[in-house]
């Protein structure tokens, strides 16, 4: 795709995915995530949103100027259009707009937008080249398909809320809405392999994400204990089935994470603490002898760790190669990224209209990420996106065929 083929007013991004046109017709967390990603890399992305706009838009506190902070934070680098499909013209724009995309990213329920013609196969007929990817809760089947995708149900379904919270205390989610952000990452990582393939074929495809797909394999080494050893694991607070010492221990004025994964660091670790005798001892030799005694060993390490604050420890037990931290809110989480040369917030847009926000995370040596537009208005590209619309324009499989 060239400029010219980009909505009037666009300046292509610098990153890896500079030209691409993406139609983004998500809402609430997976999707936008996944099209802020794209976006970040260079893509253009029209955000299509009802006349009422993306649920976020309302979730406060807490805000910024009165704009919800969550809306904020998966949407810059977009623009926004608001469509109401049930309306012919309307739905024409959001018809074309398929047309020229390069990629379509949609979280209706599935099979919903089939009675727009924006479904999959509807757009692939116009559209060849399209890489169309759905995100929905439990997948487009039969019995999964009609059941609500929301994060915290998956959670709880999944089985991540048996493995979260203290072993006597009640299930717990997690604290942020991890299997929406894991989905997102998951289609983004489809839309770009379909991407790759579509250079040597001239062909789109369908890529289907669901969130408790995503959970079982962001469950790791737990769904594989069930699946792979026929072991049901269940919560342990924050201590770890396999590995110790691996969890929070108490130090003089608050907790710290130790985390010493092998033999090597746990010598490291006794030897900072002033008993180098631990290592040595058969009931803690080996990783195996450590989780199996470690209600021997922990209060040995906290006897120790309690004379002194955890950032004199943390200090003292980095310095000696052993992998440690403290347990931080998120500001001083940002403060700590900050410290060691992250430079975690960017600053979205210009001038009083600029929106700070976290850095994209992956660093590119020739092409990287840009933060050119803070997250849009409702509609506020409207017009000019309509326009451009309305303008005829070279075929979609003709420019797909100038890219192959």
């Amino acid at each position: 795709m060239t400029a010219s083929q980009l909505p009037p007013g666009a300046t292509p991004g610098r990153g890896p995915l500079a030209g691409l046109l993406v139609a983004d017709f998500s809402r609430v967390l997976a999707g936008p995530y996944a099209t802020m990603l794209l976006a970040d890399l260079g893509a253009e992305v029209v955000k299509v949103e009802s006349p009422a706009g993306d649920d976020t838009r309302s979730w406060a506190p807490p805000v910024r100027d009165g704009v919800s902070t969550y809306y904020l934070g998966v949407n810059r680098n977009k623009r926004s259009i608001a469509l109401d499909l049930k309306d012919p013209e309307d739905l024409a724009v959001a018809r074309e707009l398929a047309r020229r995309a390069d990629v379509l990213i949609e979280n209706f329920k599935p099979g919903g937008l089939a009675r727009f013609g924006l479904d999959h196969a509807s757009v692939a007929e116009g559209n060849p080249g399209i890489v169309y990817a759905s995100i929905s809760g439990f997948g487009s089947g039969p019995q999964g398909r009609s059941l609500p995708g929301y994060d915290l149900i998956v959670q709880a379904i999944s089985g991540l809320m048996s493995l979260t919270g203290d072993p006597d205390g009640e299930p717990f989610r997690a604290g942020i809405s991890v299997f929406d952000v894991m989905a997102g990452l998951h289609a983004t990582i489809g839309v770009l392999s379909a991407l790759n393939r579509r250079h040597e074929t001239g062909t789109g495809q369908h890529v289907e994400v669901n969130l408790l797909s995503s959970a079982l394999s962001g469950l790791v080494n737990h769904s594989s204990a069930y699946v792979a050893g026929a072991v049901v694991p269940f919560r342990m607070g924050n201590s770890h089935p396999s590995l110790f010492p691996y969890e929070p221990l108490p130090c003089a004025d608050g907790d710290l994470i130790i985390t010493a994964g092998n033999s090597g660091q746990f010598r490291k670790l006794v030897e900072v603490l002033g008993v180098p005798e631990l290592a040595d001892d058969p009931r803690f030799l080996r990783n195996e002898d450590r989780t199996a005694h470690r209600d021997e060993l922990r209060p040995l390490l906290v006897e120790r760790l309690r004379t002194r604050t955890k950032h004199d420890w943390f200090r003292d037990i980095i310095a000696a190669g052993v992998p440690c931290g403290p347990i931080n809110t998120v500001d001083q989480g940002v403060a700590f990224a900050e410290e060691v040369g992250l430079d975690p917030v960017v600053a979205v847009g210009e001038g009083a209209a600029a929106v700070p926000s976290v850095r994209n995370p992956i660093r590119f040596s020739d092409t990287p990420a840009d933060y050119r537009l803070p997250p849009p208005a409702l509609d506020q590209h409207g017009a000019e996106i309509r326009e451009w619309l309305a303008t005829p324009a070279a075929g979609t499989a003709d420019r797909q065929e100038g890219q192959a």
